[in-house]
């Protein structure tokens, strides 16, 4: 098993649960959310025609151009950050920032390491057919896609038992918010790896728990406050 943590290393998601989190807050954060879903409306437009341009650069150099790469981290990292906000797993009342950079402050975090090389042949199938049964298993966890994240299935599901414990409580189950981020962390790896962004295939593997068990990859502009986009925004 540790082998088989310390292989995978091209994504990372790691979160920290606020706390105090406010008993009814998830009540309205659908409404307080609506700018985001916005704005993500076009971003995901903007991530495919982004990854359509990637596929071909990839068939023709076997690099994904650097820009289109960050823009396309960034947009996972802003969805992220918003469904951990609202009902991907109500884990902060921190309101997302308006932001492609790694924002290292938010409790919602994720890298994905830049390829130097990728494979031609694997860039025809994999978002596809070797995908497949990921695809299927992801469903499962998300119930389908809006705006490029959760629109119910079992994390939606899993959140809402954290809304009703909160209400009662105060208190979110620590159970439930390993469970939530390690099907976040899944849904992410098999994103990136579709999004023809890594190599690597996503573990068959639920790694539950705020931090990630993936070692993380070397400084890099993608990842790195210092030198990445929110440092040249």
């Amino acid at each position: 098993m540790s082998a088989n943590v310390s292989s995978y290393r091209s994504v990372r998601v790691n979160a920290d649960l606020d706390s105090p989190l406010s008993r009814w807050l998830w009540l309205v954060k659908w409404i307080l959310a609506i700018p985001h879903y916005v704005v993500l409306f076009f971003l995901w437009i903007a991530f495919l025609v982004v990854s359509v341009i990637a596929f071909f650069a990839i068939l023709l150099t076997e690099r994904y151009p650097r820009g289109l790469f960050d823009f396309n981290v960034g947009v996972l990292r802003w969805s992220w950050r918003v469904s951990y906000y609202a009902y991907g797993a109500l884990a902060t009342d921190r309101y997302p920032p308006f932001s492609l950079g790694p924002e290292p402050g938010y409790p919602a975090r994720l890298e994905v390491a830049y390829p130097e090389r990728l494979s031609r042949p694997l860039v025809l199938v994999k978002w596809w057919l070797l995908a497949v049964p990921q695809y299927l298993i992801v469903s499962f966890f998300t119930g389908g896609m809006r705006h490029g994240w959760c629109a119910g299935g079992l994390i939606t599901l899993l959140a809402l038992f954290a809304a009703v414990a909160l209400a009662f409580t105060s208190t979110y189950p620590r159970g439930l918010f390993e469970l939530n981020v390690g099907l976040h962390r899944w849904v992410l790896r098999v994103a990136a790896y579709a999004a023809l962004m890594t190599d690597e295939y996503p573990p068959f593997r639920l790694d539950q728990g705020g931090d990630d068990p993936a070692p993380a990859p070397a400084t890099d502009p993608a990842t790195d406050p210092a030198t990445g986009p929110a440092a040249s925004a």
